[in-house]
């Protein structure tokens, strides 16, 4: 059962990684549109910075913390 609760955290915490990785690679494409004068979705990206690209970043630290904390207490009961 715990492996499968860490067999699962790690799965949600590399698409986590992914969706963070998306979102800066659309961030940073978006604003350099935006200095040169082409709308490529920065306004829309900054609409999603809330209620989706931060939560993400919170639940990708959160996470790394659980799974290095399981894994070191894991390696100290054993």
């Amino acid at each position: 059962m715990k492996e499968r609760l860490i067999r699962w955290l790690n799965q949600i915490l590399i698409v986590d990684v992914f969706l963070v990785l998306l979102s800066f690679f659309w961030f940073a494409i978006a604003l350099f549109g935006r200095s040169v004068g082409i709308s490529l979705g920065f306004d829309l990206w900054y609409r999603l910075w809330e209620p989706v690209f931060t939560p993400a970043i919170g639940i990708l630290m959160a996470g790394a913390l659980v799974s290095g904390l399981t894994n070191y207490i894991s390696k100290r009961l054993n």
